[in-house]
């Protein structure tokens, strides 16, 4: 807790392009939760290298994840908006932390497996031991809470065990985070296979709309979103399609699925899709308008950039020093020097 606010933690990869799932599930969420926490959003970057990157094309990503943040609504004065990268504290806290973290743990995680499938020719250490960067991420600022989504919930789990395993040895030195899940568009599904999320690295170009695609792509992605042959806009686990259809047409318009239900009784997909496609225009337009605004404002992004990083700097340090003292490191001649 820092004053009379919760502490909130995310952050997003620097990889890929946001999708529409990334900013109805995610990011638009978070800008609600600006004035009720202090908020710590994190570009991750340094999670991003579990997987070879282009080294330009990575610098580049994550300054336009760091925009797109700005552009969402996220105030840089009120939220503390970084680079993993910038904050060496997550590194050195990670290393510890892993000495605080069993095999097993990691050898169950879902993601791990799922990763190793998919890059069979790099499964590496990082990817092995991620989860416990993340640990580190959310830990070193004493983080209350942690938005997630279904598929993050088992990382969260493992930092809480982290966390309470360290406490149990050296006292009260951690927060134990909880999961915060939004209620309304907490997962956005593939248009393509609503069986499963949408996202940033699908090979199916249309099956993710990303949220810097243009108008005309992003009507006809919606136009071929998968439905089915019942003909009737119903929002049930029957049309998987259908009903992933209605919640990003109800996050998008504020509108309660049975809402939803209710105008289109007795109308076609098409006419159903082509609304869908305009609700999501007309949320993405003023997104993408103030995208191209922040790219020209070079000296004011890079003072963000700066500022932020020193106000992450300097409560993750708070952390960081209070567990390498308690596991036994030698104090800093500096650090002493200044007491």
């Amino acid at each position: 807790m820092i004053g009379d606010k919760k502490v909130l933690f995310s952050g997003m990869q620097a990889t890929g392009s946001l999708t529409l799932g990334n900013y109805l599930g995610a990011l638009k969420n978070w800008v609600s939760l600006s004035d009720e926490y202090e908020c710590f959003y994190s570009v991750v970057d340094m999670h991003s290298i579990t997987v070879r990157q282009d080294p330009a094309e990575l610098r580049k990503r994550a300054r336009a994840l760091l925009i797109l943040y700005i552009a969402a609504g996220l105030d840089p004065e009120k939220n503390t908006i970084y680079y993993q990268s910038h904050v060496s504290a997550h590194a050195e806290l990670a290393w510890i932390l892993n000495c605080f973290t069993y095999m097993g743990e990691l050898s169950r995680m879902t993601q791990f497996k799922d990763k190793s499938a998919k890059h069979g020719d790099n499964i590496n250490a990082g990817l092995f031991t991620y989860p416990v960067l993340m640990a580190a991420d959310i830990l070193l600022y004493q983080a209350d809470v942690v938005p997630v989504g279904i598929d993050q919930m088992q990382h969260l789990e493992l930092t809480r065990d982290i966390a309470m395993r360290f406490n149990a040895i050296y006292g009260d030195v951690f927060t134990i985070p909880e999961a915060y899940v939004g209620k309304q568009g907490a997962k956005i599904m593939s248009l393509q296979d609503p069986s499963k999320k949408m996202s940033k690295s699908d090979e199916n170009p249309n099956a993710s709309v990303y949220l810097m695609d243009d108008p005309d792509t992003v009507r006809r992605k919606l136009k071929r979103a998968v439905t089915d042959s019942e003909g009737a806009v119903r929002y049930r686990d029957e049309q998987p399609g259908v009903k992933n259809l209605i919640d990003i047409y109800s996050v998008c318009t504020g509108k309660l699925p049975e809402e939803v239900e209710r105008e289109f009784e007795g109308r076609g997909y098409g006419e159903f899709k082509e609304a869908v496609g305009e609700a999501v225009v007309s949320v993405l337009s003023p997104l993408q308008k103030r995208v191209k605004e922040l790219e020209k404002e070079k000296e004011y992004i890079d003072t963000v950039i700066r500022n932020n990083a020193e106000k992450a700097e300097m409560t993750a340090r708070r952390t960081l020093r209070k567990v390498q003292k308690k596991v036994g490191f030698p104090e800093r001649v500096r650090e002493r020097e200044q007491k």
